[in-house]
């Protein structure tokens, strides 16, 4: 089943964003070359798709996992979690209508 991750950072979260970036976009690419991986980026703190020093509000990641429990282990163990860059993280079940 598919689970949408929406993630929110802390105030002011960018520069603990970036050490921890790289090992967060490991495991992401880790999911893609599963095929488990729909789609997966941050929000931008303002309209630009570089917000520069602004830095990001959260994000949001759509993958497949076996169950709710995994899914939420899977998010638990986030490196930007361990950072101290996300607030909080919703797991949802998701099911994707479109594009089909």
């Amino acid at each position: 089943m598919l689970y949408a991750f929406i993630s929110t950072d802390v105030d002011d979260s960018l520069p603990r964003r970036r050490p921890a970036r790289e090992a967060h976009l490991a495991r992401l690419h880790e999911l893609q070359q599963q095929g488990r991986l729909i789609l997966a980026g941050p929000c931008p703190a303002v309209d630009a798709n570089d917000p520069g020093d602004n830095g990001f509000t959260g994000s949001l990641v759509v993958a497949e996992f076996d169950s709710l429990e995994d899914a939420r282990a899977w998010a638990d163990a986030d490196p930007y979690v361990e950072a101290g860059v996300y607030r909080e993280t919703v797991v949802r079940p998701f099911r994707k209508v479109l594009p089909a």
